[in-house]
């Protein structure tokens, strides 16, 4: 019986060793496919589909710790790269592991494509700040279809982190703050990158990150602990992660910090319990760099074997660099610690995400040249991305309508991003060319103006500098100008991951600059370039226009001239809360309020209230906030009843927005709720519906929003997800401080 057994595992084992390599058979369904693939892999196949390095060549955002990815290939040890653009090295690798391995396994390419491949468009916090769903997809389309042509087939994307501390960099990679604003935005962008199917050769699968609460960290440093109640992360922090999974994500990606003593990249209660059982999502989990070797410094693996199996355990299927999978989960699974079954599930997954690519059926079908010289950066693309771009600045300040700027307007332009391309485009801009391809402001004036244009130009400082050699040339010259366009902000590399920052000032000595210009008596614009909300006040106070333009992409000079010169009327809304210090932060308009809540200048009772003695409680700028060069009229707020019955009922509310300026223009008109009494704790409202109309000037639109129950659910006391009657306010305006109010109740 012992010779019987020993011979069945020895043809079991030979059958594996002798395996031809796979073919691909449309007569098989998908599940018969990846069945038929999966029984001729060994262990350490499966294993190898669970690994993923970097190519040596690209970015990375650790230590490569691991160069010997064409090794790791050529033994069918590794099922994905990252970081391997354009279609030359792509396909290198491709036939490395199609026609060097055993089994010729195709490799999945993954990138991080962020907010465009080559033609890069503004940062997803500018972005966010359209308040464009449509423009919001296209822009994701648009990166699918440069990075399908350039051999990759997987994005890094999009980052759904709601986050309210300015402080951490990588706000400039999420919407900001609010839950169903970043909701919609998630579903924009999953639809954008993967389209209707993944078959098609424009699409690129998606990755929803980071799995879970990275943006809390506390302070906003980057990589820190997160500690947050279950109510708070499901209310606020999960819906984003959830619409992903509706919307068909492919994949997730873990986060780097931990929640309730739990790194993410080991938390059974985030992956198995919530995405797994609760959600049912299909699609597999990648870890973030070297997010499993992680476990070690955190203090919950004694090192990296033990690291692996509890990552494992905990229902992670993809490993990102740290070579614990490739070195560990092997023998894990011979000495019975990891079930076979845990390994299949996770592999199948990865599988089924190469055959929706349909690289099983052409491994090569990414990898066209001439397609890949045709599609990127071509005219058409540019174009959109100079009009997202126009459509992602906040105009936050315009005092005696300065802005638009008139042509026969003398214009001295004055600060250290005006002639800047490598700044201009961003962080995580991809294969973005800061070097000659992107529009500095400096070369779109001269574009857009002509040869009659009535600029001159300074630098006057540079980024991060305390030199002041260039001052009085800057001095100089815009006293002999009518207006001073001043262009400043922060480098690029000052946001983004571990770019935390306390101090979120204008850096270097640039505001002693504008000081110095303000002296002239001459209005002067402020246009800014960051990737974060900056503490602003003084600028507030003494700018005669404030243009805030984020990081807006290649095409960015081209469209902050169209803002500035009347070309298009700006539109954007602030899609997180700006301070007036670092001592106001973390803000959010969606907070609570307290037992002693302050109302303001006029409470009677000042002392014993939740506020700042040293400051006002409300932020600069708030939430939902943005200028426009026409003005908006809200009036006759309605209800077609004052009653909703909890369960499948709706209430319609009506409002009229009337364009009372002299220019035609967008307003993004929201509504917010407030739930007065619950069973626990409510905000003091919450955006609950938006819409961005077209309104000519003196031109009236009725604009409708649906309400359901639905919209008002919450975890209550006993962690149920319910909508509790009572009764609420509703709000609708310009930004969060809307006033215009009416109310209705919700009855069971």
């Amino acid at each position: 019986m012992k010779k019987l057994i020993y011979s069945i595992a020895f043809l079991g084992l030979a059958f594996n060793t002798y395996a031809q390599k796979i073919k691909f058979d449309k007569s098989k369904s998908k599940s018969e496919f990846i069945d038929y693939v999966m029984a001729q892999m060994t262990i350490d196949d499966k294993v190898g589909q669970m690994v993923q390095y970097t190519y040596d060549g690209g970015d990375v955002t650790g230590s490569a710790i691991d160069k010997n990815y064409i090794k790791y290939t050529k033994q069918g040890m590794m099922g994905s790269v990252f970081n391997a653009t354009t279609t030359d090295i792509t396909k290198k690798l491709q036939k490395i592991a199609v026609e060097e391995t055993r089994l010729g396994i195709p490799l999945i390419f993954g990138y991080d494509v962020i907010h465009g491949y080559e033609t890069i468009f503004p940062i997803p916090l500018g972005e966010a700040s359209s308040w464009d769903l449509k423009a919001i997809e296209k822009s994701a389309r648009i990166a699918a279809e440069e990075t399908a042509a350039g051999g990759v087939h997987w994005t890094f994307a999009p980052m759904v982190d709601i986050g309210f501390d300015p402080r951490w960099g990588r706000v400039s990679e999420g919407a900001g703050e609010d839950t169903f604003l970043g909701s919609k935005i998630a579903i924009a962008r999953v639809n954008g990158f993967q389209g209707k199917s993944l078959y098609d050769l424009n699409t690129v699968l998606a990755c929803t990150k980071h799995f879970a609460g990275y943006a809390l960290a506390q302070a906003g440093r980057d990589y820190g602990t997160v500690e947050i109640s279950d109510r708070f992360l499901r209310d606020y922090i999960l819906p984003p992660f959830k619409a992903t999974v509706d919307a068909g994500a492919g994949s997730f990606m873990t986060s780097f910090n931990e929640i309730g003593g739990v790194p993410s990249t080991a938390s059974k209660y985030l992956y198995d319990q919530i995405l797994r059982k609760e959600w049912n999502y299909k699609g597999f989990v990648v870890t973030d760099y070297t997010a499993i070797q992680e476990l070690v410094p955190h203090g919950i693996a004694k090192d990296l074997e033990e690291a692996t199996l509890k990552s494992v355990e905990a229902g992670i299927e993809m490993d990102m660099m740290s070579g614990a999978f490739l070195n560990h989960l092997p023998k894990l699974v011979k000495e019975g610690k990891v079930k076979q079954d845990v390994i299949d599930t996770a592999v199948r997954r990865i599988l089924e995400a190469k055959y929706d690519l349909g690289l099983f059926e052409d491994p090569y079908r990414y990898s066209n040249s001439k397609r890949e010289k045709e599609t990127v950066m071509k005219q058409e693309f540019l174009n959109e991305a100079r009009d997202v771009a126009r459509k992602s600045m906040v105009l936050l300040k315009n005092d005696k309508q300065i802005l638009p700027l008139k042509e026969s307007q003398k214009v001295a332009v004055i600060g250290p991003l005006v002639k800047d391309e490598k700044n201009i485009i961003g962080n995580w801009a991809a294969r973005g060319d800061r070097y000659g391809k992107a529009w500095s402001v400096w070369e779109g004036l001269n574009d857009v103006l002509g040869k009659n244009a009535k600029i001159t130009y300074a630098q006057g400082t540079e980024l991060n500098s305390s030199k002041t050699d260039g001052f009085q040339e800057a001095i100089n010259l815009a006293k002999n100008s009518d207006v001073i366009v001043a262009v400043m902000g922060e480098n690029e590399n000052q946001t983004g991951e571990a770019a935390s920052q306390t101090n979120i000032d204008l850096p270097g000595n640039q505001k002693e600059l504008l000081k110095e210009l303000k002296k002239l008596g001459k209005p002067i614009v402020l246009v800014l370039m960051a990737g974060r909300p900056m503490t602003i006040s003084w600028e507030n106070d003494n700018m005669d226009a404030i243009l805030y333009a984020w990081y807006p992409g290649t095409m960015g000079g081209l469209a902050i001239t169209d803002v500035l010169y009347g070309k298009y009327n700006p539109s954007a809304k602030t899609p997180m809360t700006f301070p007036r210090s670092v001592g106001q932060i973390p803000i959010h308009y969606n907070q609570k309020n307290t037992g002693r809540p302050y109302l303001g200048a006029s409470d009677a009772e000042q002392k014993y209230k939740s506020r700042y003695t040293d400051s006002p409680n409300s932020p600069l700028y708030p939430f939902g906030y943005g200028l426009s060069y026409t003005t908006f009229d809200y009036s006759n707020l309605k209800l077609n009843k004052s009653t909703m019955r909890n369960g499948k009922d709706e209430i319609k509310v009506t409002v009229n927005v009337k364009n009372t300026g002299n220019y035609d223009g967008e307003e993004v008109v929201q509504l917010y709720v407030r739930d007065l009494v619950g069973s626990v704790t409510r905000p003091v409202r919450e955006l609950k519906g938006f819409d961005k109309v077209m309104i000519k000037k003196g031109e009236t639109k009725t604009i409708t929003f649906t309400l359901t129950p639905e919209y008002l659910k919450f975890h209550d006391i006993n962690m149920n997800y319910v909508a509790e009657a009572g009764d609420f306010d509703i709000f609708v305006g310009g930004n969060s401080d809307a006033t215009l109010k009416t109310s209705f109740t919700l009855v069971d």
